[in-house]
Parts: C-alpha cells; sequence; structure tokens
C-alpha cells in the first residue's frame, strides 16, 4: 500500500484543504484536520480509480523528496503542514482469507454486521479500511 505526503492548509473560514503534490489535481476538504485527512484518503482512491482506466498511479515520492520541492517550500513557508494519507486501492475482485480470531469477537462482529445488515466480510473489510486510515 502506497503512502502520499500532502499538503494540509487552514483556510480562512476554518476549514482545511488537502492537496497531493504526487497526484495532480487531488484535493480534498474537512472542517477538521481528521475529517480532511479522511476525506484525503476517498478522494485519493477515486481520484487514482479514474486515472487507472487509461493509465498508471504515480508512484509517491519520498517525504524527503516531497520536502525538497520548491512548491512544498512554499507552501510550508505559508503555513501548511505535512502529513501521510495511505491510498488504498480496491482491485474489485474479492479474495478469500482464512483468519483466526477468537470466538466471541467472531460473535460480536457477526451481531454487528446483522445490525447494519451487511455480510460478515463487508464488515471486517470496513472496519479495516477504516482502521488503516485513522493509523495512516
Amino acid at each position: 500500500m502506497a503512502r502520499y505526503v500532502v499538503l494540509i492548509d487552514q483556510g480562512e473560514d476554518g476549514a482545511y484543504g488537502v492537496v497531493f503534490p504526487d497526484l495532480p489535481g487531488c484535493t480534498a476538504m474537512g472542517d477538521t484536520v481528521e475529517e480532511a485527512l479522511l476525506n484525503a484518503a476517498d478522494a485519493a482512491t477515486e481520484w487514482a480509480a479514474e486515472i487507472r482506466k487509461d493509465g498508471s498511479v504515480p508512484t509517491p515520492r519520498s517525504a524527503a523528496e516531497v520536502i525538497a520541492d520548491p512548491e512544498t517550500k512554499e507552501a510550508t513557508d505559508a503555513g501548511a503542514v505535512l502529513a501521510l494519507v495511505p491510498l488504498i486501492l480496491d482491485s474489485g475482485k474479492p479474495a478469500k482469507a482464512n483468519l483466526s480470531i477468537d470466538s466471541g469477537l467472531l460473535d460480536a462482529i457477526d451481531e454487528a454486521a446483522k445490525r447494519i445488515g451487511v455480510t460478515r466480510s463487508a464488515y471486517l473489510a470496513a472496519a479495516a479500511r477504516n482502521k488503516i486510515l485513522q493509523d495512516g
């Protein structure tokens, strides 16, 4: 899983904007930094899905390379901060996986999945995606 360096900038109205130096045109916003970063991860996934139709997704530069970029220096001098955002590329193909998990936890997962009307697999995939995005 690739991680991209992003620039986070606070706008005048208090909202935060996120720009991906390595994904041209990919941006996101949020009322908080956390929301902006979660929205950025979604935006990167959607951006990559579109780009993959006609080409390949650019490989992320290292943090050192992005920091050395004059455009990044200009943005950070103006108050932007750097963060990492993971890019989760969905393949559209399910894959089977054997997992060992405590039976009590599995019962709780099944109950929670049923309560919101999804399968165990969908529930676990969403939980894993959310955890990856939160941990950056």
